[in-house]
């Protein structure tokens, strides 16, 4: 509900903190932050919020500064009801801005279970970065990076360089920093391959050094080892040490998924999915929880189940390389080739140089009968070999 557009990130995350803070909380069910930023700035009755997202409380709130000084507005609200529950006041310094959310969460959380155990409360702390700078260009980073362009993920990295010339042991911006190099490898989109998959490895292991139980750095480590690095199984243990940390979350659930279907475990890929999307209804990134349900169903040999649900995501993300690779396969999987054929120009135009020996050295950890299906799709729509 904040109102100044120019600091927009800064309120989105301070919403992410708390939300994020809540959701290690494991006897809480959090929706996650893409399909609550869904209703911000939205005049919605708290009830009809409730009734989408199948959630019993609605907390909403504002950010607001003035000078140096931060102002916090929260209130918890029934939603089946519309009653509020709770609500509070919190002020402090720009330099107070990590202990005004850790007083927001307890507060939030005292609401809706007043008898939680204060070691709880202490066990969802996060640790704070060194220096609020370093914080502000994380935040700009995080903003740049739901974009998902090329030019976004190169700006996001830049943020994060200066974080982290600020603050050289900020791991949530060195596992950011990893997986945005790994989501340019991905794409086609680092300028050189080999530099980006060093440093986003590189980055990934420091990450993991200094935040061992920091839910958020585990799955952006995970995706990276398991993108970069060529390491699955190393990165299923990340992944699911990230979900045990924070069951609620829609993100970690999806790269699970995403590391399992290839291994191949496509119907526990497509349980952890099912769970994601309930948590997350109307995730505006959704494309990337239908591409890796794509992948799985890709990996059971349901090419039209496969092609639904690539050309789904790329409903929402028409840039999304590997939704593309799997709707062109599985079109020509099913005989649709002129269709698959138009899907592969588009794959082209992304990245003009790619074959399929430059795509198999990519994924070196997909077994060989996945990859040999994969393969033939791709050269029935017109990847050069």
């Amino acid at each position: 509900m904040s109102g100044d557009r120019d600091q927009d990130y800064f309120a989105d995350g301070m919403a992410e903190e708390i939300i994020t803070a809540l959701s290690r909380c494991n006897w809480l069910f959090v929706i996650a932050r893409n399909s609550s930023f869904t209703y911000k700035g939205k005049a919605i009755d708290v009830r009809q919020v409730g009734r989408e997202l199948g959630v019993r409380y609605v907390m909403e709130g504002s950010v607001r500064c003035a000078g140096n000084r931060l102002r916090i507005l929260g209130q918890l609200v029934d939603a089946t009801t519309g009653m509020q529950i709770w609500a509070d006041r919190f002020e402090g310094g720009m330099t107070d801005v990590f202990d005004l959310q850790d007083r927001i969460t307890e507060s939030v959380v005292a609401a809706i279970e007043p008898w939680l155990q204060l070691a709880e409360i202490e066990r969802i702390k996060t640790k704070a970065p060194a220096d609020l700078v370093a914080y502000d260009f994380l935040l700009q980073a995080l903003q740049l990076e739901y974009e998902f362009t090329a030019a976004s993920l190169a700006a996001a990295l830049r943020c994060l360089d200066r974080a982290l010339a600020i603050d050289p042991f900020f791991a949530r911006a060195l596992g950011l920093a990893a997986f945005c190099h790994a989501q340019r490898c991905v794409q086609g989109w680092a300028e050189n391959q080999e530099l980006e998959t060093s440093k986003g490895l590189r980055f990934a292991e420091r990450a993991l050094e200094l935040a061992k139980e920091d839910s958020n750095v585990l799955w952006m480590a995970a995706y990276a080892i398991r993108e970069l690095g060529m390491d699955p199984l190393r990165a299923k243990e990340i992944a699911y040490r990230s979900l045990h940390l924070n069951p609620n979350s829609a993100i970690a659930l999806t790269i699970a998924a995403w590391i399992e279907a290839p291994l191949p475990n496509p119907k526990t890929a497509l349980q952890l999915l099912q769970r994601a999307e309930r948590l997350s209804p109307r995730d505006p990134r959704a494309w990337s929880m239908a591409t890796a349900q794509a992948l799985a169903h890709f990996v059971e040999g349901n090419y039209e189940q496969s092609a639904t649900c690539a050309k789904k995501a790329l409903a929402q993300n028409p840039r999304f390389a590997i939704a593309l690779r799997l709707l062109a396969a599985s079109l020509a999987k099913t005989g649709a080739s002129n269709q698959g054929s138009e899907t592969m120009k588009k794959i082209l135009e992304i990245e003009p140089q790619l074959t399929t020996s430059k795509l198999r050295a990519r994924v070196p950890f997909m077994p060989q009968s996945i990859w040999t299906h994969l393969k033939e799709g791709l050269v029935q729509a017109g990847l050069p070999e």
